[in-house]
């Protein structure tokens, strides 16, 4: 019998609730040449990366199935390539580029990948600099119509 927990409400279609599950891998280091002067691309540095993702985990839990989830390791995986891969000038493209990467796989809903770059070139004393941002499945569609 199923949970009247997991049931969309009378009336409600399961479709239109966004997912309410969440995984997250945050702390992902990774060294690579982003910047925009040209020492930040000769010398490179540590980029951090966040990654939230939105998506329905029931099938995962209730299968005990790795298959039915995202595998955090394999995309831990490809989002270090993009990080150790080819410059870019600003971390907002780098986030852009590691968001499509999250929404690759069609059981994301919804993709936030923070990039903190804590070495950036500043002359002032300062902790971190970070970039957020958040993608959906129609952003993914609208930017291949």
């Amino acid at each position: 019998m199923t949970s009247p927990v997991s049931q969309p409400a009378p009336g409600a279609s399961s479709a239109s609730a966004p997912p309410s599950d969440r995984i997250t891998l945050t702390g992902l280091r990774a060294y690579g040449r982003h910047g925009v002067f040209d020492f930040e691309r000769a010398d490179g540095q540590d980029f951090v990366v966040d990654v939230t993702l939105e998506l329905d985990l029931a099938p995962a839990a209730s299968m005990d199935d790795v298959t039915e989830t995202v595998h955090y390791g394999e995309l831990a995986d490809r989002l270090v390539a993009i990080v150790v891969g080819p410059p870019v000038a600003l971390i907002e493209t780098l986030a852009d580029r590691l968001a499509a990467a999250c929404l690759d796989d069609v059981r994301v809903a919804a993709a936030t990948v923070t990039v903190h770059k804590p070495m950036a070139p500043i002359s002032h004393s300062f902790t971190d600099v970070a970039v957020t941002i958040r993608r959906t499945r129609s952003d993914v569609h609208e930017a291949r119509s």
